[in-house]
């Protein structure tokens, strides 16, 4: 029997398969427009993506991200919440449903799925695209105004992904209350910007005011020590480019690092990380400086050293973003 194949490698396939017959000079412009126009000041009541060309070009460039991000935020995710997974699951501002499809990398099998979105050609893209995955094939697309009109139905899992940079202040908070008001746990993810992390801080204190508990990044619920305007939390996921990412971007490497801020909270009590690296590690001749965020709401610099022993050989090999200390290993003696 053959293995299934990873949701990853099927929606590049799928996405590979969007631009047949779109001129390759017509899906770079439509990219390099709608990238301008994300860029700038979006009016809450204008969808930006405004046809099957201006989708299926944006979809091709900027799904791949948005699925490495959120797998990436929702793999830390499931690392501290083991025996949970979702039985439900609402996108809200989904798009074309990148969020969809890293929800089933990371939780097999199929589930009631909603995504909200304001533009129709992005969700009937979306829901084209989801055919490829039998997790997402009883998927309903519904368009939806995401603001304060929003509502939600009960759902296990609320993800946000991209979306509060395109509100506004009321319509992010809005956005937030409704998603803690109907699920059991809530991932949001902006871009890893200064101005993206403060978005993300403004939504965790909404969430804990809320009564959610944080399970990643965070390794507590208390305030982030990060003083405001000195630094931002954010972490990096490694996209593989298309050919379409080189061409707008003009590079020849195979991949681009994809940053992104996020948080992970649940209602019900959860076990988060003793601490998370929160910068490249640094590696030096014998030793590994980690800086980490601990549970005691401060950032610390440790050092680890071949005098650590395992502890030093996981520390060669430990990510930014990583948990830290890593679970024990079961002893090969």
């Amino acid at each position: 029997m053959n293995a299934p194949v990873p949701p990853a490698e099927t929606l590049r396939t799928a996405l590979a398969g969007l631009l047949d017959g779109l001129p390759p000079r017509q899906a770079a412009q439509a990219v390099e427009r709608l990238i301008a126009t994300y860029r700038g000041a979006t009016p809450t009541d204008a969808p930006i993506l405004r046809d099957r060309a201006d989708v299926a070009a944006y979809a091709a460039y900027r799904m791949p991200a948005t699925f490495e991000a959120v797998r990436s935020a929702l793999a830390e995710f499931a690392d501290a919440t083991p025996e949970w997974a979702p039985l439900s699951h609402v996108d809200v501002g989904g798009g074309t449903g990148a969020a969809t499809w890293a929800v089933t990398a990371t939780w097999a099998g199929a589930r009631p799925v909603t995504v909200l979105d304001w533009a129709e050609p992005a969700l009937a893209l979306g829901r084209e695209i989801a055919a490829a995955n039998p997790a997402l094939g009883a998927a309903k697309w519904q368009r939806s105004r995401i603001g304060a009109a929003l509502t939600i139905e009960s759902t296990d899992l609320v993800t946000v992904s991209y979306v509060l940079n395109e509100l506004t202040p009321a319509d992010r908070t809005a956005l937030v209350d409704a998603a803690a008001t109907a699920a059991q746990a809530v991932v949001i993810v902006e871009a890893g910007t200064p101005a993206g992390y403060a978005r993300v801080i403004e939504a965790r204190d909404r969430l804990i005011a809320a009564g959610f508990h944080i399970a990643a990044p965070c390794p507590h619920s208390a305030r982030c020590p990060i003083v405001p305007g000195e630094d931002w939390c954010h972490f990096s996921a490694r996209v593989s480019r298309s050919s379409l990412h080189r061409k707008v971007k003009g590079g020849s490497l195979a991949y681009e690092d994809e940053k992104f801020s996020y948080v992970a909270a649940t209602r019900f009590p959860v076990t988060p990380a003793a601490a998370r690296i929160v910068r490249r590690p640094q590696i030096r001749k014998g030793q590994v400086l980690l800086d980490l965020c601990e549970t005691d709401e401060r950032l610390t610099r440790t050092t680890v050293t071949k005098r650590h022993g395992d502890l030093y050989k996981a520390a060669r090999d430990a990510e930014w973003g990583d948990a830290w200390p890593p679970e024990s290993e079961p002893d090969q003696g």
